[in-house]
């Protein structure tokens, strides 16, 4: 096939990135040009990476798929190909309703489209490790993926029916992806997995995730590392130590507690109650002193009654989380949920307790975020925008945290992917305003 333009679209987590950025510079090595997530595509070839985690996500990749595919009958594209997760969810379903779409790729076989592209044997055009990518994130950061899969089956959850098992990378070569990417520019590091907290499990029978951010920080040019989706049974505590003993592992946890109360969390097939999630959020905040925590929380899970809805308001307001998120349950095909209990809540109810716990949150964060006025903070610059500079402190993680926006002045122009010292003068909900000092 003749080489030219693939437009990538990028649907989904950020898990879902870094399987695009791989595949990209494979093409890329094999002699295609690579745009991703175009504002209007017009390459040849498009290749849309999807979600199929909840039912939003499904709609919107399948929507993206339509559209591509009227691009293509009005002759606009050459060829169509869909991989990711709705793919390997439902590829003999999409097979069958949209065979317009030239190839499906799941979450494991998506490299054999380089192959399907007219590059035969592309392992051997230079590209020494199958890690490389084509970053498509701000030149500063990246995402690093140690791990695929979950062992864990929550009720709700459809993850372990798409990619399968929990499996770690080995240590080494994780390592190594983490030199090579601070060869690239890259300065901060957002360690990403379905289930931090297994890492090394299924390599060693052990918990390797402290050792595994203890090396990676002793690593020349790694300024950041910050831990993505840890699950709160059977936690490696040791890693609090290390988060503790290193300046460079920033202060942030981001592990996902879906909720409080006994009953929803054997529902949930949580295997934890509510005595020990507390114990261990407690034990977090007194090892890791500043730590932010940032949680997600589920609502309208079958069986979730008002009095349980009661008791998990409360409980966030005495948590006072600093970062959380909130989602309604989508009943998917396939899971324990699905199969054993009755989706009984309406939806409009879902979405109201979604709504008010979200309040809650947004009143809390104001009030943390306004004890951050007069303090200096260390922010990481991302990008220009008129007439300021946008950054992050080591308490936010790109594009779903807060940001600070910094008053640009002639004298003072921060450079993307600078570090500076912010003086904080003024905090909404979720945004804080400084200047440099």
């Amino acid at each position: 096939m003749q080489k030219g333009v693939v437009d990538f679209i990028t649907l989904g987590c950020s898990k879902n990135l870094v399987d695009a950025e791989r595949v990209m510079r494979q093409l890329e090595a094999a002699g295609w040009t690579c745009v991703h997530d175009p504002e209007e595509p017009k390459g040849e070839v498009c290749v849309i990476n999807t979600c199929g985690f909840i039912g939003d996500a499904k709609e919107e990749s399948v929507n993206m798929i339509l559209q591509m595919a009227e691009r293509k009958k009005k002759g606009k594209l050459r060829t169509l190909i869909v991989m990711g997760c709705l793919s390997e969810r439902y590829r003999a379903e999409l097979e069958a309703e949209l065979p317009e779409v030239d190839a499906y790729y799941g979450k494991f076989d998506f490299e054999g489209m380089v192959e399907q592209l007219g590059t035969p044997g592309y392992r051997n055009t230079g590209i020494p490790k199958h890690y490389e990518r084509k970053l498509t994130t701000p030149a500063h950061y990246a995402y690093l993926k140690i791990s695929e899969g979950c062992n864990r089956m929550c009720s709700y959850c459809a993850i372990p029916l798409i990619t399968g098992r929990h499996t770690s990378r080995p240590k080494a070569e994780i390592l190594e992806e983490v030199r090579w990417l601070v060869s690239q520019g890259i300065k901060e590091l957002n360690v990403i997995a379905q289930d931090l907290s297994s890492y090394g499990l299924d390599l060693e029978k052990r918990h390797m995730l402290p050792e595994l951010v203890d090396e990676m920080a002793q690593i020349e040019g790694v300024e950041w590392i910050r831990l993505h989706y840890a699950y709160p049974t059977d936690f490696p505590e040791q890693l609090l130590d290390v988060m503790a003993k290193h300046p460079n592992v920033c202060k942030y946890l981001d592990i996902a507690l879906q909720h409080c109360t006994d009953h929803m969390l054997s529902l949930m097939r949580r295997h934890i109650t509510r005595a020990e999630q507390d114990a261990l959020i407690k034990k977090i905040r007194e090892r890791v002193p500043g730590i932010c925590i940032r949680t997600t929380l589920l609502v309208g899970h079958p069986g979730e009654t008002e009095e349980d809805f009661e008791e998990l308001k409360a409980w966030v307001k005495e948590m006072r989380f600093e970062r959380m998120g909130c989602f309604a349950y989508s009943d998917e095909e396939g899971t324990y949920a699905n199969k054993h209990y009755k989706d009984d809540i309406p939806q409009e109810v879902k979405e109201a307790r979604a709504s008010e716990l979200m309040a809650i949150q947004q009143e809390i964060s104001g009030e943390l975020m306004a004890k951050l006025v007069g303090t200096t903070q260390r922010v990481i610059i991302d990008r220009i925008e008129g007439e300021y500079a946008i950054g992050r402190t080591q308490y936010d993680s790109p594009e779903v945290d807060c940001e600070v926006l910094i008053a640009v002045t002639a004298d003072r122009i921060p450079v993307m992917g600078d570090f500076v010292n912010v003086k904080i003068t003024k905090a909404e909900e979720f945004d804080l305003y400084g200047e440099i000092i």
